[in-house]
């Protein structure tokens, strides 16, 4: 979860943008409270990397982050914008 103004700024697309350079699926999604849920699953090399890329170009707008870890299902085909 990122919290900050991390809505309205570009941030689900600029994570889709990323996340197409590194092995990573998931998707990245507003929520009603302001909130940007990113949900990954991917190597974790690969996503420590896609993480901090992503965290490099959208840190000016990201006030907290909040992570989660846990076992890849293998749910995803690829990595996407949900509404």
């Amino acid at each position: 979860m990122f919290s900050g103004r991390v809505q309205g700024v570009g941030f689900r697309y600029t994570a889709c943008r990323v996340a197409a350079d590194y092995p990573v699926t998931g998707y990245v999604r507003n929520l009603p409270d302001g909130r940007v849920e990113l949900v990954a699953e991917g190597a974790p090399s690969a996503l420590e990397q896609f993480l901090r890329r992503l965290t490099g170009r959208m840190g000016g707008f990201i006030r907290e982050t909040q992570a989660e870890q846990s076992p890849a299902n293998g749910e995803f085909d690829s990595f996407e914008v949900r509404f």
